[in-house]
């Protein structure tokens, strides 16, 4: 890369302070998960309270030498920060160390890297890492504040750094530019669902809630899912018959988690924008987690920062095998609308409940009766089969046809018009063939 670094390993000393306000403070069990998502190994926890950070360490100079203790201690290659440190923090306290310290946010990143699977995730990723070290830059070599010199080398009149940081920008703009790309090929696929009047079912929620579980289980389709934070990156469309519906495209995305770096939301914005032009959100949610309530409150933050918290929510409450006396149903709201729906994605109890609560939410007012068609109304039995809409079917004895019918009554609206028909007569049920 740019600038070099003390070696990593996968020995880490993990640091976690309670400072702040409540709703600031990170979750401890979190930063585990974290780190052993990277492929870490966490051999020693360290914990603490101040009132503030320390402007130089972030932490107290005893913090930093009981940090330092265990580092040598337990042979470290990393130390961990469950909180943001700013570019001279962590130059400080690698000093103190004599090995790399990553905060939060640049675990998230390398977490991110490891993930990535398209050429788009790696665009967005990489995008990610580069605004993020653009300001940490100058924590590399500090020889790099020199001007060059010698043969062959003398000449632009900036230093190493300047040039490092031209490089970085350039490639910046770059990425910037290949992803505006991405983003105008992803809104030409948006406008051709909208034209198609196909409806967008977007996957939101914690990072491991179960939702690639989830869109397995709708879609029987085979997308990498796992018990562990970010296993999904990259957004993976599929195509979902529901009864009353019709074709829908089911959308499963990244998940979020608190404090979700903004280098990360405004990287992955060409992805996220399919979250805040769905049709409906399906916001799945750890139901045995017991901060399932803070979750919710997280991702309702992203969600308002892409512009989305308006959008229509079902809330999909998942893993109710791990409740105890918990069984999968739907509760509605005092308009009579789902909008809860519990369910089991590991062992599929309730999954239906959830198709069905969609249904209800999304489906149109059908046309469902018995036509009597007359022999001379081949063609209007003909566009019934089109739309897929004939139930059954019999003769009478006149020798009609008995059409039994489903399907939206816009689409039998533009079969009428299509043939010049008049609806008037099938306000009601009509049983005697066409004149």
């Amino acid at each position: 890369m740019f600038f070099e670094r003390h070696e990593g390993g996968e020995r880490a000393i993990l640091v976690h302070m309670e400072m702040g306000q409540e709703g600031e403070r990170e979750d401890v069990n979190e930063l585990k998960e974290l780190v052993l998502s990277a492929g870490a190994d966490p051999v020693h926890m360290i914990g603490g309270a101040r009132s503030h950070p320390h402007p130089k360490t972030y932490v107290g100079s005893g913090k930093v030498e009981e940090i330092a203790h265990a580092v040598k201690q337990h042979e470290a290659e990393i130390v961990i920060f469950n909180h943001a440190l700013s570019p001279g923090q962590e130059r400080n306290l690698e000093a103190e160390f004599q090995c790399r310290v990553l905060d939060r946010t640049g675990l998230i990143l390398d977490i991110f890297a490891q993930r990535a699977r398209t050429h788009e995730g790696k665009l967005q990723v990489e995008l990610a890492q580069l605004e993020h070290m653009s300001t940490r830059l100058v924590r590399g070599w500090t020889h790099l504040e020199r001007q060059k010199g010698g043969i062959g080398l003398r000449g632009p009149g900036e230093t190493q750094l300047e040039t490092d940081r031209r490089l970085l920008r350039a490639r910046i703009t770059s990425l910037l530019k290949r992803l505006d790309k991405v983003r105008k090929q992803r809104e030409q696929g948006r406008r051709a669902r909208q034209r198609a009047e196909v409806p967008t079912l977007s996957l939101v929620g914690y990072t491991n809630a179960g939702k690639s579980s989830l869109f397995n289980r709708m879609t029987v389709a085979d997308v990498y899912a796992a018990d562990q934070l970010f296993a999904t990156l990259d957004p993976t469309f599929r195509r979902l018959e529901i009864e009353d519906v019709g074709p829908t495209i089911l959308v499963d995305t990244v998940g979020f988690i608190r404090h979700l770096p903004h280098k990360l939301v405004d990287a992955f914005r060409a992805t996220l924008q399919e979250t805040a032009e769905a049709t409906l959100l399906l916001h799945v949610i750890d139901a045995s987690d017991d901060k399932r309530d803070d979750n919710i409150a997280e991702v309702n933050d992203v969600l308002q920062e892409i512009g989305a918290i308006d959008l229509p929510t079902l809330l999909v409450y998942n893993k109710i095998d791990r409740l105890q006396d918990a069984g999968p149903r739907i509760d509605y709201n005092a308009e009579g609308k789902p909008e809860r729906v519990w369910l089991s994605a590991l062992t599929g109890a309730g999954s239906e409940l959830l198709l069905q609560a969609v249904q209800e939410l999304l489906g149109e007012e059908m046309f469902a009766q018995e036509l009597c068609l007359a022999p001379q109304q081949g063609q209007m039995r003909a566009q019934l089969y089109a739309h897929n809409a004939v139930v059954n079917e019999g003769v009478d004895e006149q020798g009609n046809m008995l059409v039994d019918v489903r399907l939206t009554k816009r689409d039998f609206l533009q079969i009428l018009s299509k043939l010049g028909m008049d609806p008037e007569p099938f306000v009601g049920k009509p049983l005697k063939p066409w004149e």
